[in-house]
């Protein structure tokens, strides 16, 4: 049996109840990415005006880069976001509610009360990602491990 992404869905909890538990544990990752990609970048912002040297960490840098890609990606070709879309699946097969939007789309909609369409969304979401991308310029990663200094030597 497939899922809505035409996956294989044997790896599927049979159990409703561990579905639901399952769906809402991805929210929990999903809101954790979000905040991740949102908050990462203003403090990337804030890092460089405030000259924080470990804002350029290249873990921190790398990891965010990596992540707002995959997103700008999937919102580029118009596609629901993977995690959305394993929710969505196991909340059907908990018997729950399922929505065709993205998650924060959603999330919007629940929290702010704001109707937003999908491309306006993907647009958004593409922007962001290009914020992501000149701050790369703004503020500079540091790719490369600071060389140790040697060790003063003292002629006796």
């Amino acid at each position: 049996m497939n899922d809505a992404m035409g996956q294989d869905a044997s790896w599927y909890p049979s159990d409703p109840l561990t579905c639901a538990h399952w769906a809402d544990a991805l929210v929990v990752v999903h809101s954790a990415v979000v905040l991740f990609v949102v908050l990462g970048e203003l403090v990337i912002l804030l890092g460089a005006w405030r000259r924080w040297r470990w804002t350029g960490n290249r873990w921190f840098r790398g990891s965010h880069l990596l992540v707002i890609a995959i997103v700008t990606l999937v919102a580029g070709f118009q596609r629901l976001c993977p995690l959305t879309v394993w929710e969505n699946e196991l909340r059907r097969r908990a018997g729950q509610a399922t929505e065709a939007t993205s998650f924060v789309g959603r999330w919007l909609r629940d929290y702010l009360y704001v109707d937003v369409d999908l491309r306006l969304l993907a647009a958004s979401y593409v922007a962001f990602g290009l914020l992501v991308f000149a701050s790369l310029f703004i503020a500079p990663v540091r790719w490369r491990k600071r060389r140790a200094e040697p060790p003063e030597t003292h002629p006796d």
